[in-house]
């Protein structure tokens, strides 16, 4: 789906995804330690690569992994990069609208997105994906740099001898101008940083939802759902999105984001 563009997604957007999961063309292997490898991608539309991850955790259950990227309240746990979130509504039990805010290294500026996220659950396959859309509610705000993603997606795939396959693929651009070395920090410290995280989440995952509304499961239960639904006419650009007075941090020197390290992000 395009930038902006507010419709639930079909078959078509999350075989896109899957493609570019599984299809090496066009990759180019920027990181390696088994069982992880990082990808990178040039792009038409943004001086960021697109950056893939793959992994495999012979540990966690599909689900499992599948319920800590969805679940609202836990990832206000494990997420220490989220300032802010919040779920504006829905399209249908199966994609919708959010807010979200994420702090980044001083000195650079905080990022934040309005997202429309969509799911999928074929049995064999779990699919979730986002991409950045508007709502008039939640123009850009003071203080941030407003960061668009183009594509961002999770594939999750059960393994027969138990545990899960995961991909990752990312067409996200923060805006703004920014160091070119920070290229190489996503993608041989915060991509590798993320597969850890997840995994650290996803074990203490289960013991955490059992004393913290163990029931509550809208993104699979749509009965539970109690987000208004979305109105489109919301969904188009104000006159602060028009605005492209983008923040200049390509002078920042890597030095100077002196907790930009492999402990911390």
């Amino acid at each position: 789906m395009n930038i902006g563009e507010v419709r639930v997604a079909d078959d078509r957007d999350f075989e896109r995804l899957k493609k570019l999961c599984d299809c090496p063309d066009g990759w180019s292997l920027a990181y390696e330690s088994p069982p992880t490898r990082v990808y990178t991608r040039p792009t038409k539309n943004s001086t960021f690569h697109m950056i893939k991850v793959c992994t495999v955790y012979q540990d966690i259950d599909a689900y499992v992994l599948y319920d800590v990227l969805h679940d609202p309240h836990y990832r206000q746990i494990w997420d220490k990069h989220m300032i802010h979130s919040v779920d504006v509504g829905y399209l249908n039990p199966n994609n919708d609208v959010s807010y979200y805010a994420i702090s980044c290294p001083a000195p650079l500026k905080n990022r934040d997105f309005v997202l429309q996220r969509s799911w999928l659950d074929t049995g064999q396959e779990l699919y979730v994906l986002n991409h950045s859309v508007f709502h008039h509610q939640y123009p850009p705000q003071k203080g941030f740099v407003r960061g668009l993603s183009h594509l961002t997606g999770y594939l999750i795939r059960p393994l027969p001898s138990g545990g899960c396959s995961f991909s990752y693929v990312s067409h996200c651009d923060p805006r703004g101008k920014l160091p070119p070395w920070l290229v190489n920090k996503l993608t041989h410290v915060l991509a590798p940083k993320m597969v850890k995280t997840l995994h650290k989440a996803s074990l203490k995952y289960l013991s955490w939802k059992s004393h913290n509304n163990p029931n509550y499961k809208p993104w699979i239960y749509p009965e539970q759902i109690s987000l208004p639904r979305i109105a489109f006419n919301q969904c188009t650009k104000s006159p602060a999105d028009e605005v492209d007075d983008l923040l200049d941090e390509s002078h920042i020197d890597e030095k100077s984001l002196n907790h930009f390290s492999q402990e911390d992000y």
